[in-house]
């Protein structure tokens, strides 16, 4: 791949990251008939749930800015579900082939677990291109203590809690025949335009934020704002050695704009007052989908859960990515703040409840945020 495909497909995004090759996909999860096809589709105001296994979809649906795995724990807590984690790390591989594969580089992943199921696959995550930005705790409360207090008998405390980690794509830019991480391109280009460290201030309209942000080399380095690398941009390629330019280009032909690498980074939006431990009590009353007098779902989340992640994540009209649908919902919160979602779900049972549930959906319920 030459430099100008190798820019082009980190803007339509592949990220241009190392990989171990592209291993084939392998479904591990089967029925009789493995799904190869998918049978059904329900599909309301830009919101798709699909019949099937996600591993066959996802080459059909769009690049998601926000894939949200609620997938496996290992708990036996519902049809599907190991009652360990040892096979997690095999069942989330070609899952993680996949996300890798159809990301973009302003990709978000929300992965749900168990603490031990998440550091199980937290690993397999970071050796997919992934990187780690927080964990989040869901609290349930002690009203999630019934039904799970014998600690006679298991011998530990009573657990109230899931974990939701939030990850980003690892991100390497082409220069020369060298993949650099962001942060070491953004400092490698200034560097060999012969311009003095202290003028990249000047450039950028700041007092010493170049030098001691956008340019460093040690832990304080952060993400150059749009507007300040269109100015660091403008200037080094005026103002830099002419044989070298053009410079912070990934195509040798022109510099990014502002736009395209605002573009290599993810989405976020921090809603004032929210933590990283968020005390909302387990799915009831009419939020609660039931299949007769019992609960549909034992893994059913919050819609406040989902509708928090997806909108600190993506703006109106993003892709939004759910492949082990359940209850489907992401979808239902996608369908609230007017994202596009695609969810698959691969038991027909849960896929007749989720799609019942966001063809028939209103917006009647008053969400709780965490807090």
């Amino acid at each position: 791949m030459n430099r100008f495909q190798r820019s082009r497909s980190i803007l339509m995004g592949a990220s241009a990251l190392n990989r171990k090759g592209n291993a084939a996909l392998r479904p591990l999860r089967k029925t009789a008939s493995s799904l190869e096809r998918v049978s059904s589709v329900t599909k309301r105001e830009g919101v798709s749930i699909f019949l099937g296994d996600a591993l066959n979809l996802y080459h059909r649906w769009p690049k998601p800015t926000v894939i949200i795995s609620d997938g496996p724990y290992g708990l036996g807590s519902y049809p599907g579900d190991p009652r360990t984690v040892d096979g997690l790390r095999e069942f989330y591989r070609s899952h993680l082939e996949s996300w890798a594969r159809f990301s973009l580089p302003s990709t978000t992943l929300w992965f749900w677990n168990s603490e031990l199921g998440w550091t199980t696959v937290h690993s397999l995550i970071e050796e997919s291109g992934w990187e780690f930005r927080n964990c989040h705790i869901w609290n349930k409360g002690v009203a999630h203590v019934a039904g799970n207090a014998n600690s006679k008998t298991l011998r530990k405390f009573p657990v109230v809690t899931e974990v939701c980690v939030q990850y980003v794509r690892k991100v390497s830019l082409p220069s020369g025949n060298r993949l650099l991480s962001i942060k070491d391109w953004v400092r490698y280009e200034w560097d060999r335009s012969g311009l003095p460290l202290y003028r990249a201030n000047q450039a950028s309209g700041v007092l010493n934020a170049a030098t001691r942000k956008y340019l460093t080399k040690d832990h304080l380095w952060y993400f150059p704002p749009p507007e300040a690398f269109e100015k660091l941009v403008r200037y080094v390629n005026r103002h830099g050695d002419p044989r070298g330019r053009p410079y912070y280009s990934i195509d040798g032909i022109r510099p990014l704009s502002a736009s395209e690498w605002s573009q290599l980074r993810a989405k976020f939006y921090c809603l004032f007052g929210v933590h990283n431990v968020w005390s909302v009590p387990p799915v009831n009353g009419g939020e609660r989908i039931r299949d007769g007098n019992a609960a549909a779902h034992l893994n059913q989340k919050p819609l406040a859960l989902m509708e928090l992640i997806i909108a600190a994540s993506s703006e109106e009209g993003d892709i939004v990515w759910e492949p082990f649908g359940g209850t489907c919902t992401a979808a239902v919160a996608s369908l609230r703040i007017k994202r596009h979602c695609y969810s698959a779900e691969i038991l027909p049972r849960y896929f007749k409840l989720a799609a019942k549930r966001l063809e028939t959906y209103k917006w009647t319920e008053q969400l709780r945020l965490p807090g």
